[in-house]
């Protein structure tokens, strides 16, 4: 039997041939440029097989090719095996990226345009110059995938701000107005899935461990339109949805259809004194904005950074407190977790990747105000660890054992906050190299989370904190330090982020973000350690506005695999004044013999 995405690109380049097209590019995003996508949309996935979640695909009648990122390297290279498809490695200093591969290799390029950024197109354009063609096929592959996924339908729930915190939607939509107003624009479209949940106070589960509604978000000085996908009628649709577009049209909100945005365009742009209407080019599709320019007069579509990235990223006062309890909780449940495990591991029971996966989301099940996992449980034992984003299989998954590191990233969707924390726990007896790399990249975390700097300083500035323990035994790791996290909304989350690569945006009183190096020896083993850090005022004096970071994540870190020595003294300090705290703050909450247990694992060292 052959190869089932080998068929499939086959079938494509026929397609290909019928029309002309050189070049056909799909990207691993949706209309909405979302992290993750709902199964209709995963169309990198059943081209190529691959699951990564960054990933886009170049297909021409001579080669196949995936671009993807150091975190799914290997990944990739089992997945796209037997397939034809070639790995490109995105950020590395010999691979060319989409856009200028395509120059001088193709003419005319196809693209699903619903599911390309308008400055993803605009790049892949001038990059073919004079004489080249960028075609926008809507659904491109609609005819070719038997059995597509339909667009989900979820029930949608509004929050409560008064009991979890946060900012009312009609003050949110009074501050985009203002905003409006300032830059003189008439309308905004957002399309970005999170951006639309933060300003209505929304929540669905359209796509899995992202509480979002696909939709789009129309907002004037005379009208608010949200377009979202439901039922023919109102008796289609649950409870929870009929309430929450009751409370959405008592705010001003008008509720339609989601096709419905075309038309609410068309007609807008026929209006000759409509004015302007601002966009993000960077989270809208392709297939709209052409739409918008062919609807709008000349000039009318204006183009910029959504100003809700920026506002959404800076935590309230009531939000910043509730992600503290989430924590308080979520390490209750980590707690639990790892006890369990270094039980029935001892005890010469064998635990599966699989199986400890499972447990520990059955621990997070029974906190009050959970709402599913927020992406994912990464759940490694030895070699696979080595896999920054490893994908536990159900079947075949490795046996932890009683020695070595394995290695948990996780995190819960609460009522109260979003959740990420990786431990990396040794199991038993440790190689010194082991020991080395846990050390290290400890004293990298450590040390970011104790920076103290001035106010307008970014996170590429930071991230190298995090980094110098490691480049000091010339040791790295390919991925970000940490991101913005999202307050029961995307576990990543920008604008601020902490990565060697440039970024203008300074992190900011507010912000929560994760701090999480790591270190990865290929078919050896995998650390990283994760905190989670809150962005505060440190204080003002002749030298400026200082700013430092509040540790929110409480779980303990295990010490039988630190070299002391190689810590460091100041490190060494904030080390156990953590643990400390950590056992302070959740032994009351646990068992009695698991807190005895942890009472343990956190004396100093």
């Amino acid at each position: 039997m052959g190869n089932v995405h080998l068929e499939r690109i086959a079938a494509l380049r026929s397609v290909m041939s019928e029309n002309g097209w050189d070049a056909v590019v799909i990207t691993g995003s949706d209309p909405h440029s979302s992290e993750y996508q709902a199964p209709r949309w995963k169309q990198v996935e059943w081209l190529t097989g691959f699951t990564g979640e960054a990933g886009d695909v170049v297909v021409t009648m001579d080669h196949a090719g995936l671009w993807t990122d150091s975190r799914y390297f290997i990944q990739a290279l089992t997945q796209l095996d037997g397939t034809g498809v070639e790995l490109h490695k995105t950020r590395q200093p010999d691979t060319v990226r989409i856009p200028q591969w395509l120059a001088g290799r193709a003419k005319t390029v196809a693209v699903d345009g619903l599911c390309q950024s308008v400055s993803g197109v605009q790049e892949i354009e001038e990059c073919l110059g004079k004489g080249g063609l960028v075609v926008d096929v809507p659904d491109l592959l609609q005819d070719l995938w038997e059995g597509r996924p339909q667009i989900p339908v979820t029930p949608v729930t509004t929050l409560d701000v008064e009991a979890f915190g946060g900012i009312p939607r009609i003050d949110k939509i009074s501050w985009l107005r203002k905003w409006m107003l300032l830059k003189g624009y008439d309308k905004v479209l957002l399309s970005s899935l999170d951006e639309i949940a933060w300003m209505l106070n929304v929540r669905g589960s359209d796509i899995d461990y992202n509480p979002l509604v696909i939709s789009y978000l129309l907002v004037s000085q005379d009208y608010v339109k949200w377009f979202v996908k439901k039922g023919a009628s109102d008796a289609e649709l649950d409870p929870d949805t009929l309430d929450s577009f009751s409370e959405l049209k008592m705010d001003g909100v008008d509720v339609e259809d989601y096709d419905a945005v075309f038309f609410a365009l068309s007609d807008f742009g026929q209006d000759e004194t409509s004015g302007t209407i601002f966009v993000d080019p960077s989270t809208l599709n392709s297939h709209i904005y052409k739409y918008l320019c062919d609807s709008f007069p000349a000039d009318s579509v204006v183009c910029g950074m959504s100003p809700v990235i920026s506002e959404k990223s800076i935590k309230s006062q009531s939000e910043v407190e509730n992600f503290r309890q989430a924590y308080i909780e979520d390490g209750v449940a980590m707690e639990r977790f790892i006890h369990w495990l270094e039980a029935e591991v001892a005890s010469g029971r064998e635990v599966t990747e699989w199986e400890a996966s499972r447990k520990l989301t059955s621990f997070r099940k029974q906190i009050p105000g959970y709402r599913g996992n927020s992406f994912e449980n990464i759940s490694a034992y030895g070699a696979n660890a080595a896999l920054p984003h490893y994908s536990t299989p159900q079947t075949g998954s490795a046996v932890i054992r009683p020695y070595g590191l394995y290695l948990v990233d996780s995190g819960g969707q609460y009522l109260t906050g979003t959740t990420d924390i990786t431990r990396t726990i040794p199991m038993g007896e440790c190689t010194d190299l082991e020991k080395e790399d846990y050390t290290l990249v400890l004293r990298g975390m450590i040390e970011l989370s104790r920076c103290v700097f001035p106010r307008g300083t970014t996170g590429c500035h930071l991230d190298a904190f995090a980094r110098m323990p490691l480049w000091r035994a010339q040791r790295n790791f390919g991925h970000g330090t940490g991101h913005g996290i999202g307050y029961y909304l995307c576990v990543h989350e920008g604008p601020q982020e902490f990565r060697q690569n440039f970024n203008q945006w300074p992190i900011l009183p507010g912000m929560v973000m994760t701090d999480e190096p790591g270190l990865y020896r290929e078919g050896m083993h995998g650390v990283r350690h994760e905190n989670t850090l809150v962005c505060r005022e440190a204080g003002i004096n002749a030298f400026g506005n200082w700013l430092e970071f509040e540790t929110i994540t409480c779980c303990h870190i295990d010490t039988s695999a630190v070299i002391k020595d190689l810590l460091g003294p100041e490190a060494t300090a904030w080390l156990n004044a953590y643990n400390e705290r950590v056992y302070r703050t959740l032994s009351p909450l646990l068992p009695s013999h698991v807190a005895a247990w942890l009472r343990g694992k956190t004396m100093p060292i």
